[in-house]
């Protein structure tokens, strides 16, 4: 999360992109309500310069909390319960460098130790019955080694992500002999593109440490992990179940923001009405 989101200028200028509210949450409690389904309670944020105000959105609000008690709004109540982090549960390590998610993963290495850990990138939302990272779990309990989040893309766009070399092709999970970021037009070794979800193990973090930029000048993540499958540790590709927005784009951005209205009860009858209408006036100028 410390990026500096300059797709999203001049918004971004003073909110943190990670706090943009996609229907009635910021985007980062989407990536935490996802965490906890798959089972994760402890948290790391990587951030930068500027983004304080995601440590106070997961601070407790009492003033706020108060009034809404006097007020009874319970169910008010019921939904900032779910913003709150206890104490231990949650830390916070400052990129002071925007050097790329390599970088970025590499800085919260003290606090990660030796374990296997997940990553969960904001910008990629994904729609899903069972949540992706949950999917992914239960995938992993059965493979172990590294896991990453995949979904097909057009050819012509697998230049803007991390694309996997398919050695053995199982269905839900492939197995990578190699991991390519942002290949050049027609030199990707498929169309299975890694997207903002990850299982890794602690020897990815090892590493690392031994990073030098890659693509586009940033320490590349994938290019750390595919290091691993030199190391005989395997690493899986996921096709995840669901629908993924590119919340870090402005056009991804307003399509999840329709979908998730779309998906809401109290919204749908009205929002959809509105989309009919424009669409018809459209129609009609053409």
């Amino acid at each position: 999360m410390a990026g500096l989101g300059t797709r999203f200028l001049p918004a971004t200028k003073s909110v943190p992109k990670e706090i943009m509210t996609l229907v009635d949450r910021p985007l980062v409690q989407y990536a935490i309500d996802e965490a906890r389904e798959a089972g994760i309670k402890e948290f790391i944020f990587v951030t930068s310069r500027g983004k304080g105000a995601l440590e106070d959105y997961f601070d407790q609000a009492p003033i706020l909390e108060q009034e809404l008690r006097k007020k009874g709004k319970d169910a008010l109540l019921e939904t900032l319960k779910h913003t709150n982090m206890e104490s231990g549960a949650i830390a916070y390590i400052r990129q002071h460098q925007a050097l790329g998610l390599g970088h970025a993963v590499w800085c919260a290495r003290r606090l990660i130790a030796n374990e296997p850990f997940a990553v969960i990138l904001p910008d990629d939302v994904i729609a899903a019955e069972t949540p992706c990272l949950k999917q992914m779990v239960e995938a992993y309990s059965e493979t172990g080694g590294n896991m990453v989040a995949a979904m097909e893309v057009a050819p012509e766009k697998a230049g803007a992500y991390g694309v996997l070399d398919v050695k053995n092709d199982m269905g839900s999970v492939v197995e990578a002999r190699g991991m390519v970021e942002k290949p050049a037009l027609g030199e990707a070794p498929s169309n299975l593109a890694v997207i903002g979800r990850y299982i890794l193990e602690p020897s990815v973090l090892r590493n690392l440490n031994k990073m030098k930029q890659g693509a586009g000048g940033e320490i590349q993540l994938t290019d750390a992990i595919a290091q691993d499958i030199e190391k005989d540790v395997p690493v899986y590709g996921y096709r995840f179940r669901g629908q993924r927005f590119d919340c870090g784009s402005k056009a991804g951005f307003l399509q999840a923001t329709v979908a998730f209205a779309l998906g809401r009860e109290e919204l749908r009858d009205e929002l959809l009405q509105y989309i009919t209408e424009i669409a018809q006036v459209g129609q009609a100028a053409e």
